[in-house]
């Protein structure tokens, strides 16, 4: 798999062009910090966000940065286990480092319990709030 994204990489490089990097270039060291926000539920809404990541994972790859999307409102959707489609990309960008977050007073508020979550996805008590702290040490904030 790693692979295949290595080559689509390569590839959309050669076919569309270089970018240039803004200075320091990512690294291994210094990845690309990112915090994507998901707030709403719809399958597009879910499913671009989601392709967003994944093209994020596939330019930088996914040694050079280190990306967090906080689902809240709507979005929480996007971290349901009972979502299998969902689930299985949510699970499939785990693999490559992507960090989930569900914002609690959503949870509390729609009674979604932790074990309704897809494995390994961090409860903080307010997405938006953890979308500004990570944007104030220095995360780029994208909301697709």
């Amino acid at each position: 798999m790693k692979q295949l994204v290595f080559l689509v990489f390569v590839f959309s490089t050669l076919a569309f062009g270089d970018i240039r990097f803004a200075q320091p270039e990512p690294s291994i060291d210094k990845p690309r910090e990112v915090v994507m926000g998901i707030s709403h539920g719809d399958d597009e809404s879910i499913h671009h966000g989601l392709s967003t990541a994944n093209n994020l994972l596939k330019f930088y790859g996914p040694e050079k940065i280190h990306l967090r999307i906080v689902a809240y409102y709507h979005g929480i959707r996007t971290l349901l286990k009972s979502e299998k489609e969902i689930a299985l990309r949510v699970r499939a960008l785990q693999q490559y480092g992507v960090e989930f977050v569900a914002c609690g007073n959503t949870m509390e508020t729609k009674k979604i319990t932790p074990d309704q979550l897809t494995p390994d996805v961090e409860v903080v008590s307010a997405g938006i709030a953890e979308v500004i702290e990570r944007a104030t040490e220095g995360a780029f904030y994208i909301q697709p």
